[in-house]
């Protein structure tokens, strides 16, 4: 008698052993739907950084107000008739003969 329950007591755990560790097992399938949520969360945020390029494309390939735009920040250009003004912080560990000539353009 005792063998036949020792036997299916193997049995039970020789079942039960690919249901929790096997290939297809639980512990398997929690870890894949972990990575999944993570790599959902990547692309994500790397269709909003897509969107975000192809607006900029677009942008620049359409209109001349991009083009513009980015020559004025990056290159410092301006219109025939404009006036480029910089207004420089003021910085209170310069030397009062270089702070003289800052606030004679600022509007204090």
């Amino acid at each position: 008698m005792r063998i036949v329950i020792y036997s299916m007591l193997v049995l039970l755990i020789a079942i039960q052993y690919p249901l929790w560790l096997g290939k297809g097992g639980w512990l398997k399938v929690y870890e894949m739907e972990r990575q999944l949520e993570l790599q959902e969360a990547k692309n994500g945020a790397l269709s909003l950084r897509n969107a975000k390029l192809s607006g900029d494309v677009k942008d620049l390939k359409d209109g001349t107000r991009a083009i513009e735009e980015r020559a004025r920040v990056e290159h410092g250009m301006i219109k025939e008739g404009e006036f480029f003004v910089q207004i420089l912080p003021n910085d209170k560990n310069s030397s009062t003969t270089q702070g003289e000539g800052l606030k004679s353009l600022s509007p204090q």
